[in-house]
C-alpha cells in the first residue's frame, strides 16, 4: 500500500459557529472554547440552537471553575450587599507582544477586538461574582504604546542596533535567558522602619515567563516557542529572522488596543470596573459587611463587624494529578464540571452554561460598543 504524504496548509482562522449549530441539531452536548463567537448574531445563533435542541453547552470560561474562584464567590455572598468590584487583568508584556502585537490576534479584522480576544473571561468573571444583571456600561481604551518604531530601530530584532536596550526584543523573549543577578530578598517596609534604611536589592521573579525559564536557552520547548515552527535553537532563530514573531513591535501592523477600562452599573446600582493593561491579577470586592482582596492565589476577607482579617488559600490538589494544569489547574476543573453535567444529564450543575455565557458575551459586545462610540450603552 502506498502512503501519500502531504503537508496541510496553515489555517489562520476557523469559525466554530456552523459546527456548533450542526452538532446541537444532532443532539450532541457541546464544550466550546471561548469566545463562543466573535459577533452578537453568531452568539445568539449558537444559544438558540442549544435551546431548540435541549442540549447542554459549556463555554470554557475556566476562571469560574477553579476552587479559588468558587471560594471567592462563596465569600462574596458573606459581604452583605456587594457595592463595587474592581478587577485588573495584566496581560503581561511578553504575552501582549507575542499574541496581540506580533501574533495572530493583532488585527481586529483578522481575529476580533481585544476585549473579546483576551478578556471576555474577565467580563464573565465580573458577571459570575456580581450575580445580577447589568444596567449600563462605559469604556475607554486605545493603542498607546505599540506604534511606529523609535529612531534607530530595525524592522527585526535580530541585528537591530538597539536590541540590547529593548524590553520587547524577540531575542530576549524566545531565545535568551536574561542576565538576572539574584540577591537577598527585598526588605519589607515595616522592617526598614524598625532597622533604618536599607539599600534596594533585586530578586529573580518567580514567574517563568519573566525570569527566562521558558526560553530556548533554558531548554524549554512548550508554548509560545511551539508556535514558531519548531522549538530547536536553529529553527527559532530562522523563525525570528523571517517570520512574524521576529518583527520589531514598533513596526508591526497591529491595531488592537493595549489598554482598556470598562465600567459597569448593575440593576441595583452596584458598580464594577475592569482594567486590561499590557504591562504589569488583582480583584477587590467591597460589600456592606466586609471586603475581599484576591490575587489569583489567596483571598483575604476583612469582616467589618469582627474587624478580623482571614486569609484563604483554596486547594488545587485534584488538578495536580492531571496533565490539565493550564490556568492554575482550572482547566481540569472545567472538564470535570462538564463531564459531571453530561454524566448526570443535569445542565444546572454547569458553571459556564449557555445562558450565563451568552449574557457575559453580550456584556463584552456592549462594552466595546461603548468604547468605539465614546458613549454609555444601556442593556
Amino acid at each position: 500500500m502506498q502512503v501519500r504524504s502531504y503537508k496541510l496548509p496553515r489555517i489562520l482562522c476557523l469559525t466554530v459557529v456552523d459546527p456548533a449549530v450542526v452538532f446541537a441539531d444532532l443532539g450532541y452536548h457541546i464544550l466550546l472554547e471561548k469566545p463562543m463567537a466573535v459577533t452578537k448574531p453568531d452568539c445568539l445563533r449558537i444559544h438558540a440552537a442549544v435551546k431548540r435542541n435541549n442540549v447542554m453547552l459549556s463555554v470554557c470560561h475556566v476562571m469560574r471553575c477553579s476552587p479559588y474562584s468558587l471560594k471567592l464567590r462563596e465569600l462574596t455572598r458573606q459581604l452583605g450587599t456587594v457595592v463595587n468590584i474592581q478587577h485588573m487583568e495584566p496581560v503581561g508584556f511578553w504575552h501582549q507582544v507575542h499574541s496581540y502585537v506580533r501574533g495572530n490576534w493583532r488585527r481586529e479584522a483578522d481575529a476580533t477586538f481585544m476585549l473579546m480576544a483576551k478578556s471576555c473571561h474577565d467580563i464573565d468573571y465580573l458577571h459570575f461574582l456580581m450575580e445580577k444583571p447589568p444596567r449600563a456600561v462605559s469604556s475607554f481604551g486605545s493603542l498607546v504604546h505599540f506604534r511606529p518604531k523609535p529612531v534607530g530601530a530595525s524592522t527585526r530584532c535580530l541585528g537591530c542596533a538597539v536590541e540590547a536596550e529593548c524590553v520587547y526584543s524577540a531575542k530576549k523573549i524566545y531565545l535568551d535567558v536574561p542576565p538576572i543577578q539574584v540577591s537577598q530578598p527585598v526588605v519589607e517596609i515595616e522592617e526598614e522602619s524598625q532597622h533604618g534604611q536599607h539599600d534596594p536589592v533585586g530578586r529573580k521573579s518567580l514567574v517563568p515567563w519573566y525570569n527566562g525559564d521558558r526560553s530556548a536557552a533554558a531548554g524549554y520547548q512548550g508554548w509560545p516557542l511551539s508556535v514558531l515552527d519548531g522549538t530547536q535553537w536553529s529553527s527559532i532563530t530562522e523563525a525570528l529572522r523571517t517570520g512574524p514573531y521576529g518583527r520589531c513591535v514598533y513596526a508591526c501592523d497591529n491595531d488592537v488596543v493595549d489598554n482598556q477600562v470598562v465600567n459597569f452599573q448593575f440593576v441595583d446600582g452596584a458598580t464594577a470596573s475592569f482594567t486590561m493593561v499590557a504591562f504589569t491579577e488583582a480583584t477587590v470586592l467591597f460589600g456592606t459587611k466586609g471586603e475581599l482582596t484576591a490575587d489569583g492565589y489567596s483571598i483575604r476577607h476583612f469582616d467589618f463587624l469582627s474587624r478580623l482579617v482571614t486569609e484563604h488559600i483554596p486547594s488545587t490538589l485534584s488538578s495536580s494529578k492531571s496533565k490539565m494544569t493550564g490556568h492554575g489547574g482550572a482547566d481540569y476543573f472545567l472538564i470535570e464540571n462538564f463531564v459531571h453535567g453530561v454524566r448526570t444529564n443535569d445542565p444546572s450543575v454547569l458553571l459556564t452554561g449557555a445562558d450565563e455565557s451568552l449574557q457575559s458575551h453580550l456584556m463584552v459586545f456592549a462594552a466595546e460598543e461603548a468604547r468605539v462610540a465614546d458613549a454609555i450603552v444601556h442593556f
